[in-house]
């Protein structure tokens, strides 16, 4: 029996249940400029799933591309800060 496709499921799942409060803290903290802390390890993961074996490369894959997809919510989250819709940081400076 192969499980690798439930395991694939349940990790992609995983590392996008993590990437999500991941974005909100990293835009609370750091604001809209913070998205190039997410493009090293999305580069670093994609060069990983060229090199790695069949399921490794699946994983790797995905969380490199949860990681681009989070630059875009960066920018996002910013958006919903700025319209009132997500929690703003009282000690950084919004006017940008």
């Amino acid at each position: 029996m192969n499980y690798y496709g439930l395991l694939i499921g349940l990790a992609s799942f995983l590392i996008i249940g993590m990437f999500h409060p991941l974005v909100i803290k990293l835009e609370y903290y750091f604001g809209k400029k913070s998205w190039w802390v997410l493009l090293l390890p999305a580069l670093g993961f994609m060069i990983l799933s060229f090199a790695a074996s069949a399921f490794y490369s699946i994983i790797f894959g995905v969380l490199s591309f949860a990681c681009i997809w989070s630059i875009l919510e960066i920018f996002k989250q910013h958006e919903r800060v700025i319209k009132g819709r997500a929690k703003r940081n009282p000690k950084r400076n919004y006017d940008e």
